[in-house]
């Protein structure tokens, strides 16, 4: 944790120096654009934090800096779209509760060396849903210089205890009063409980509804086939999880534009690998841990159905929790191991089309002109070998650069 902190604050002072104004010429052997592209030996020109040109190799412009990444292949930088970078693991080597005696101080350490770790494995925007204290290190992370990627809060997630139709609407608008960028629903149970709906199709259409009429997405935790239903047929923006869908669903969800964001394996593998740090707290009983190992080959076998759903657009997301952070790729290398995701349209999941259902698609998600110059580099092809995308080398985030080689500069 020291060596992270003494990072933290090299890059901290680093942002608040006098912001770089000349142009910066990335040199790329390979550039994989985000959205189905590919380019060869190309200069991609920044300015201003964006990405003004992308041309042929050749001259460089007066006063520019170059950085030549040689053969490495360069992407956009990588987009979760669900994530919990607040959630940690404590002194004790235990998941962090409100009730083990950590200092807020220390709780927020600890979320802001698991948003450098989710930075350097080049995941430069994710999504957070949800926790309050998201907020603080969402505008510390852009306004204050700390290092980590752009993140989009949902603040505190809504449940089907929060009251009725009339009320869930006015929590909604709390919501927005109080900065979230999205708002998240508890549509059922937990997969440890069974997954079954808890919120009602009422509760749905006016949480929905309320928010698409404020402007704001929502994000929907349902892994029944029924809560994923209600959730689509509301008109919610985005269905995660989705463990106990059915292809007349998925069909649904794609006929409704709702876009799907299931996960493959690293939440389930990370809570396995980990169980002895969780077991005992709430749900994460033994029954618990059987249903997350019933689940795994349940995951790939639903990406593989949703992959074939005509229309549907199924995003990327880890539900990243403690012990997962800087581990985001993963489930990219499972989309396509085990779900037979072919790479480029894994890479375009957390990419572009991330983009697209955060609301974000003109400033990030593609290597492009006019898009923020979020770039990372990888030692070999992940459009051939998914794994490349482990071997993150080069991190830039809105044309400042944070990683090369391991270096911080």
């Amino acid at each position: 944790m020291l060596a992270t902190l003494l990072v933290l604050g090299r890059l901290v002072g680093a942002q608040h120096a006098a912001p770089l104004q000349e142009p910066i010429v990335i040199r790329a052997a390979t550039v994989i654009d985000g959205r189905g592209g590919v380019q060869h030996n190309v200069d991609i020109v920044v300015v201003a934090g964006r990405i003004a040109r992308i041309t042929p190799r050749g001259p460089v412009p007066a006063g520019a800096r170059v950085i030549d990444l040689g053969n490495r292949t360069v992407l956009p930088g990588l987009i979760d779209a669900h994530t919990h970078p607040v959630w940690y693991f404590n002194r004790q080597n235990r998941l962090h509760t409100a009730t083990d005696g950590d200092t807020p101080a220390q709780s927020t350490l600890a979320a802001a060396a698991n948003a450098y770790a989710t930075l350097m494995a080049g995941f430069t925007t994710i999504q957070s849903v949800g926790s309050r204290s998201d907020a603080d290190l969402r505008d510390w992370i852009a306004t204050q210089g700390l290092p980590g990627p752009r993140i989009l809060t949902s603040l505190d997630p809504l449940t089907e205890r929060s009251g009725g139709p009339d009320s869930l609407r006015v929590l909604v608008r709390e919501r927005k009063a109080q900065g979230a960028d999205v708002i998240k629903l508890f549509a059922s149970a937990s997969i440890r409980e069974g997954g079954q709906q808890t919120m009602s199709d009422s509760q749905l259409v006016a949480a929905c509804g309320e928010a698409k009429a404020l402007g704001l997405r929502t994000i929907v935790h349902a892994h029944s086939a029924a809560a994923v239903r209600a959730a689509s047929l509301a008109g919610c923006t985005q269905v995660e999880h989705g463990i106990f869908v059915t292809q007349d669903v998925l069909t649904l969800m794609a006929e409704r534009g709702t876009y799907f964001d299931p996960q493959c394996a690293l939440v389930f593998r990370n809570y396995l690998d980990n169980r002895a740090r969780y077991e005992g707290i709430g749900n994460y009983t033994d029954s618990g841990f059987a249903a997350m190992e019933r689940a795994l080959p349940l995951a790939a076998q639903d990406i593989r159905m949703a992959l074939v759903t005509h229309g549907l657009k199924v995003v990327y997301g880890t539900d990243a929790v403690a012990g997962a952070d800087g581990h985001n790729a993963e489930d990219l290398v499972c989309r396509v191991q085990k779900a037979g995701e072919a790479p480029m349209h894994a890479i375009q999941a957390a990419t572009s089309l991330n983009a697209e259902a955060l609301g974000l698609a003109q400033r990030i998600g593609a290597i492009a002109p006019g898009l923020d110059a979020d770039i990372i580099a990888v030692e070999s092809d992940p459009s051939r070998d998914i794994t490349a995308l482990r071997r993150v080398s080069f991190v830039m985030k809105s044309g400042q650069v944070l990683r090369n080689d391991g270096a911080v500069p």
